[in-house]
């Protein structure tokens, strides 16, 4: 009689369990599907904040701008003054006010940068010498602006800016590496 009762509970526990985990499931997944609908609905709010604001975005100091975009992740603020301009590969070589430290913004990634220098055949690979891009030292500091961390309308600010400091568009680009030294 005892084995039938033991049998009977462990059987009831395992069923419970199952019920359990069963009810567990449907929630977790009554959670992901309200997590992605509230996802899906933040990009949107996005999206129609930024097409309305799109419409205004000015700026009448640029250098000024891509100063406060810079104190905003390195923390403080270096009064950058341009130096240089170089469209192949893309970069803008910049020095701060007192001229102890140099900074150069690029849509290149250190990995397309490791990519570039390995490629012999590149024709990029002949302008190694004078490119300061492709001459970084190892002790320098590299940050990523991008929309998450330099403003909601990053990107637009982004392309007006390198115009008017650079000269020439900036092909599609929605993040900045700065590399500091």
């Amino acid at each position: 009689m005892e084995i039938i009762l033991a049998i009977v509970v462990a059987v009831a526990v395992i069923f419970f369990g199952a019920l359990i985990s069963m009810g567990n499931e449907r929630q977790r997944k009554a959670i992901d599907g309200l997590r992605e609908q509230v996802v899906l609905w933040a990009v949107q709010d996005l999206k129609i904040k930024r097409e309305h604001l799109a419409q205004t975005v000015q700026l009448q100091d640029p250098l000024g701008w891509l100063n406060k975009t810079f104190s905003k992740v390195s923390g403080y603020d270096m009064k950058l003054q341009v130096l240089e301009i170089f469209e192949e590969p893309q970069a803008l070589m910049c020095s701060s006010g007192d001229g102890s430290s140099r900074v150069i913004f690029s849509p290149l990634s250190p990995a397309d940068l490791r990519r570039i220098t390995k490629g012999k055949q590149n024709r990029l690979f002949q302008f190694a010498e004078q490119h300061p891009l492709l001459l970084l030292p190892r002790n320098a500091d590299i940050n990523v602006l991008s929309v998450l961390n330099a403003g909601l309308l990053f990107d637009l600010e982004l392309s007006i800016t390198w115009k008017a400091l650079a000269g020439f568009d900036l092909e599609m680009a929605d993040r900045l590496w700065i590399y500091k030294y």
